[in-house]
C-alpha cells in the first residue's frame, strides 16, 4: 500500500481525470451531488468558496496496492482501507469521492477531497508526507497487506555506482536524523561519515531554497536521495527534534505544535492494535 499526496487548484481538472478514466468506478462519496461529473465538480467548488484564501483546496491521494493483494481487494475492502486512511490522516468532516481505476496491473483507487472542510476550515497538510508513511505502514501491518522491498532492505553489495554512494548517504542521513537537534549537529555528524552538506541560496540572498549532499566523487540533491530529504522537510524534522529536547516547561508552550503529531500517533496505535 502506497499513498501519494497531491494538492492542486482545479477540482474540474482533477475530478475529470479521476472519473474520466476508462472503467473508472465511483465506490463511495460524501457531501457531493452525484447527478453527473459536473454536479460533483460544482459541489466541491461551492464548498471551497467558504475559504477563498486557501489557494490549493484540492486534495488528491492515489492509494496503490501490490498486485499480490488483488484477490482480497474487493470494492468494499478498498473503501474500508481508504476511510481508515483518511481518518488516520485527519481528513474528516469534508467532502470526498473514492474512485477505483483498472488501468494498471496493480489495484489502486483515487481519493479526491476538499481541503476546505464543512465548516470552512482548512484541513492541515502539516507533515503530511511523514504522516502518510506512518499511516500506510500501520494499515499494511493491521490488514496483512504486502510490504514492498524498501530502501532499508536493499542489498548494498549488489549496487553499482552512483547508486551505491547514494544509498550510503541515505542510510547516514536517516540514522543521523534520529538524534540531531539542529543543522550544526546534523552537518557535523555527516562530516564524520565523509558526507558534505551544502545549502543552495536564492540568488545573492541568505534565503535557503535547497540542499545537496556529496561523498567522494558523487553529488546529489536531497530530494534525489529521498523525497523526504528536501531542505524544507529536513528542517521540519530538526525543528521538531529540538522542541522535543527542550525542558518540559518550554514544551508546554509548544503544545499547539505537538498536538497534531500526538493525534497521529494515537490514530496509528489504534490502527495497529484495533
Amino acid at each position: 500500500m502506497i499513498g501519494k499526496i497531491i494538492k492542486g487548484r482545479s477540482f474540474k481538472g482533477c475530478i475529470s481525470y479521476v472519473l474520466g478514466k476508462e472503467n473508472a468506478k465511483l465506490l463511495d462519496s460524501e457531501g457531493v451531488l452525484l447527478n453527473d461529473t459536473k454536479s460533483i465538480i460544482n459541489s466541491f467548488y461551492m464548498q471551497s468558496l467558504m475559504n477563498p484564501k486557501l489557494a490549493k483546496s484540492v486534495g488528491h491521494i492515489p492509494l496503490a496496492y501490490s498486485k499480490d493483494d488483488a484477490p482480497k481487494l474487493t470494492d468494499e475492502f478498498m473503501v474500508e482501507l481508504a476511510k481508515k486512511y483518511m481518518k488516520a490522516m485527519q481528513i474528516e468532516n469534508t467532502q470526498y469521492i473514492i474512485v477505483r481505476h483498472y488501468d494498471r496491473e496493480h489495484p489502486h483507487c483515487h481519493i479526491v477531497f476538499n481541503r476546505v472542510d464543512n465548516e470552512g476550515k482548512t484541513i492541515s497538510d502539516k507533515n503530511d508526507h511523514f504522516r502518510n508513511e506512518k499511516v500506510t505502514k500501520a494499515l499494511k501491518e493491521k490488514y496483512g497487506l504486502t510490504f514492498g522491498v524498501g530502501k532499508d532492505k536493499v542489498n548494498i553489495h549488489r549496487l553499482k555506482e552512483p547508486d551505491k554512494t547514494k544509498y550510503e548517504i541515505y542510510k547516514a542521513i536517516k540514522s543521523t536524523l534520529k538524534f540531531s537537534k539542529d543543522w550544526k549537529q546534523f552537518k557535523n555528524v555527516l562530516n564524520r561519515e565523509n558526507i558534505e552538506l551544502k545549502f543552495k541560496h536564492r540568488g545573492q540572498t541568505d534565503e535557503i531554497q535547497g540542499i545537496s549532499f556529496s561523498k567522494g566523487d558523487y553529488f546529489f540533491k536531497g530530494s534525489e536521495i529521498d523525497r523526504l530529504f528536501s531542505y524544507s522537510k529536513l528542517n521540519v524534522i530538526l525543528t521538531e527534534n529540538a522542541l522535543e529536547q527542550q525542558p518540559i516547561q518550554t514544551q508546554m508552550q509548544n503544545n499547539g505544535w505537538h498536538a497534531l503529531q500526538e493525534t497521529i500517533e494515537a490514530d496509528i496505535n489504534g490502527l495497529a492494535s484495533g
